[in-house]
């Protein structure tokens, strides 16, 4: 049955409407006015937030589905219904209430009773008659009444709960208004968290969101928490926006994933909704990987590696130790037993594209494919483990010698990926990995056009494995018949773990709830939203039932149009400097390290093959110019690598030439040696020098020709351009 006059119109369904030029077309009802009868709806049009107010008359001739049951006809001197005093609001399915219901009869019931009393020269049939319906609807009349009474007692309890709010808010931050919008917006919501009773979905790839609770440093400055959680799947940000007349509204972005953390949320249920459904595919010979992703400071590396108190880290609690605690559970049982299997643990950091082993004294790794094109990181170190304290033990050797840095977001920002893997072996062959990855902070990968070179390659590096750790798991969930897992050092080395049909992927998106950090917040949900290209529409925003309508909470509102946040990211991400909206090819000028390809050998190779079709798949995040910057610097570290091989290889040449010359010398002090013979012999040593040395120095002179190409490159990106990650 449907509740008085507005028949089964409710707050956030989509209705027909007629605009004053004839045109027709959905709008999204916001409120109903029970005074005049009528419905406010709102649309969006050439991106900006319209409304209006429609009379029910109008609203029920062009959605008649909508018109209301009339249970009992009224008679003809009967006026029309009043609607209740009472605001509805928009009402979730599982939550109808029967009060507004019982509301329906009584109000149209009490308007008759009204009638008669007001009509004394009426003809006594009719009189009569009336008098006899407000004897048999007296009953009804008294509901009413009674309703009436709860209903004021809650307002007034309403009245008193926002001026209780009001007093907590402190007037003299200097976001006041906005605090005030998010709190009201807040009060509308019915809060559905995630809890442990909630059940765990099998996803190949699972895409998960964290949000952390503000630091002191951010309590202190007064920052505002702009991230909402309404449920275990919707993230929301209010992005404070301000108007051309200086008014200042939000603009309301919606996210949706597998799963959404809340600031309450611990260690423990983080890891039972992501890694923990991961363990078993190890065991049956599969691989798992679980990456955190996020802004430096947002709890990617207290996630992965545990609680921090002060400067000391609890490893027992991160997601590291609860794995490797899970494993060891998981090896005791029956079916797994009689395997026989070891576990070792490996803990390597990737730094501007090189690999370096965190338990050997941070010694340089070589990643290498064989001949079965299977990717080998030469020299690694695999230690064997016999329960969770041996784990513990090197992670926090690890943790002590990876290499972070200063940026605008973290004092100690880390500067490098942290790949921690969970090894299971039978008789020496591999039966199942489970790899662990601590991202660099993403705002790294922003540096790019820094006037230090090292901070370039860091953000250039950081930029690009992010770009193509996103195309591989994308391929995995695809099953696409190609993997750009060469395009970085980072998706080159996790090559096992996106090939395959027994691989699984769990992403955990950090993010920090600051209004400083908005910017960022967005970078990293939109990144994760693109992994899994999730859709969100109003239904998936848990609206309280007893709260204010949306459009009285305030009158600077602007709400977002609830469309799929990859289109919202592809209307956000257009290129400025594209002439009216058409994004050009990506190529780029013919330059030095074109000419260069020829006598390096590196005019096709399968890095960069992948390198360019991963810019091709992300044309939206990346420019022509920043294009030709990883080309350039891609070439350049190559080059490097090359350059070297090729010293070092001249060195060990270096030590036998002097033993070569030491002979011939010695060979000079006898008395009767042969002078042709030694003349012939130092010849050949010195053009073998003269050779070796003349290519080393031109390859380094062209090295150095990469450096000044990729220095230039640099300079060509446009700083205006909006940050894709």
């Amino acid at each position: 049955m449907a509740v008085a006059n507005f028949g089964k119109i409710q707050i956030g369904i989509y209705v027909e409407i007629e605009r004053s030029d004839g045109r027709i077309h959905q709008a999204m009802v916001t409120s109903q006015n029970a005074d005049n009868e009528s419905v406010t709806v709102e649309w969006i049009e050439n991106g900006d937030t319209k409304g209006k107010e429609i009379d029910l008359e109008s609203i029920f001739s062009l959605n008649p589905d909508l018109a209301p049951d009339e249970d009992i006809e009224p008679s003809p001197e009967t006026p029309p219904a009043p609607t209740p005093a009472a605001k509805v609001n928009k009402i979730v399915k599982s939550r109808r209430t029967v009060a507004p219901i019982k509301n329906d009869i009584p109000a149209r019931d009490n308007r008759v009773v009204g009638s008669a009393r007001a009509r004394p020269t009426q003809l006594p049939e009719q009189s009569s008659s009336s008098q006899q319906n407000a004897r048999r609807k007296s009953n009804c009349v008294k509901e009413v009444e009674k309703l009436q009474e709860k209903r004021e007692k809650r307002r007034l309890q309403q009245q008193e709960l926002r001026e209780k709010r009001a007093q907590d808010v402190d007037a003299t931050n200097p976001n006041y208004e906005i605090m005030c919008m998010i709190r009201d917006f807040r009060g509308s919501l019915d809060y559905r968290p995630l809890t442990t009773a909630d059940p765990i979905d099998e996803h190949r790839i699972c895409v998960c969101v964290r949000k952390r609770p503000l630091n002191k440093k951010e309590t202190l400055m007064k920052d505002l928490d702009v991230i909402t959680i309404p449920s275990k799947d919707v993230v929301m940000v209010h992005e404070p926006k301000q108007k051309v007349d200086l008014t200042k509204y939000l603009e309301n972005q919606t996210f949706r994933f597998d799963y959404a953390f809340d600031d309450m949320a611990p260690n423990e249920m983080v890891y039972r909704f992501t890694a923990r459904p991961l363990v078993e595919t190890i065991f049956e010979r599969g691989m798992a990987t679980c990456f955190a992703y996020g802004q430096t400071g947002s709890g990617k590396t207290h996630t992965m590696g545990g609680d921090f108190s002060g400067k000391n880290q609890d490893c027992s609690k991160g997601i590291y130790a609860l794995t490797a605690r899970d494993v060891f559970l998981m090896l005791k049982k029956p079916n797994y037993k009689k395997l026989e299997l070891q576990v070792y643990a490996t803990f390597f950091e990737i730094y501007s594209g090189k690999v370096f082993d965190l338990l050997n004294r941070k010694t340089k790794l070589r990643v290498l494919e064989d001949g079965k094109q299977q990717v080998q990181v030469v020299g690694l170190q695999e230690r064997e483990v016999k329960c969770v304290e041996d784990v513990l033990k090197l992670i926090e050797i690890g943790n002590s010698c990876r290499t972070s840095g200063q940026t605008s977001a973290n004092a100690h920002s880390s500067r490098s990926h942290a790949v921690f893997q969970i090894i299971l072996r039978r008789k020496g062959k591999l039966h199942g990995k489970f790899s662990l990855i601590d991202l660099a902070g993403n705002e790294r990968g922003a540096d790019t056009s820094s006037a230090d070179r090292q901070t370039r390659l860091e953000g250039a590096e950081i930029n690009k494995s992010l770009l193509a750790l996103k195309e591989c798991i994308r391929a995995l969930g695809r099953n696409q018949p190609h993997t750009p897992f060469r395009a970085s050092k980072l998706t080159q080395v996790l090559r096992d773990s996106f090939i395959g049909e027994n691989s699984r992927t769990c992403m955990i998106a950090t993010i920090s709830p600051g209004m400083t950090s908005c910017e960022n917040s967005l970078n990293t949900l939109r990144y994760a939203n693109r992994v899994k290209e999730f859709g969100i529409s109003p239904s998936d925003i848990p609206f309280s039932q007893g709260s204010g309508s949306r459009s009285d909470l305030s009158p600077s509102y602007e709400y977002d149009n609830f469309s799929p946040s990859v289109t919202r990211m592809k209307e956000l991400m257009v290129d400025p400097s594209a002439a009216g909206g058409i994004r050009p090819i990506i190529h780029h000028a013919p330059n030095q390290i074109d000419d260069l390809e020829t006598q390096w050998g590196m005019g096709s190779s399968p890095q960069r093959d992948d390198l360019k079709l991963l810019c091709e798949q992300n044309e939206e995040e990346v420019s022509p110019q920043l294009f030709t910057f990883h080309e350039a610097v891609s070439q350049m570290v190559e080059m490097e690598e090359q350059v070297v091989e090729d010293h070092r290889a001249v060195f060990q040449e270096s030590i036998r030439w002097l033993e070569d010359e030491k002979a011939l010398l010695e060979m000079t002090e006898e008395v009767d040696y042969d002078v042709d013979s030694y003349a012939t012999q130092l010849e050949a040593i010195l053009e073998q020098k003269i050779d070796i040395l003349t290519e080393l120095r031109d390859k380094v002179k062209s090295f150095r020709a990469a450096l000044q190409e990729e220095e230039q490159a640099s300079k060509q990106i446009n700083p205006k351009r909006p940050r894709a990650l």
